[in-house]
């Protein structure tokens, strides 16, 4: 894996739990808007639609880069509208960047052709 490719790989996870917990914080302060006086609904929003596009250019830079399967970016994409999808996401992400680090590894040792 390239430097490029990693990168983008770090970039959408690191915005990955940010977005879910800006989506569970949205849904909060859309309950709380409806029970009490309570209206932090315009700030979350914004909160979560800035960090939502975020995922979203840095999910079409990974998968650019990564060559991912029609079926694995539409994963990472529908992960991104769950409310705690961005969670499952960034763990998987994570395995996916560490896996990639040993392959690259052992083709360097030469305990693998590539």
């Amino acid at each position: 894996m390239d430097i490029k490719t990693a990168t983008a790989i770090r970039r959408l996870r690191l915005v990955s739990a940010p977005e879910a917990v800006s989506f569970l914080l949205l849904l909060v302060c859309s309950v709380l808007k409806r029970t009490t006086d309570f209206n932090a609904v315009p700030v979350m929003g914004m909160i979560h639609g800035v960090l939502f596009i975020l995922y979203v250019i840095f999910w079409a830079d990974a998968w650019n880069r990564t060559k991912w399967s029609l079926k694995t970016a539409a994963l990472y994409f529908v992960l991104s509208v769950l409310p705690t999808g961005g969670f499952f996401a960034e763990r998987k992400l994570k395995r996916e960047a560490e896996d990639a680090v040993i392959a690259s590894r052992a083709r360097k040792e030469g305990a693998v052709s590539a």
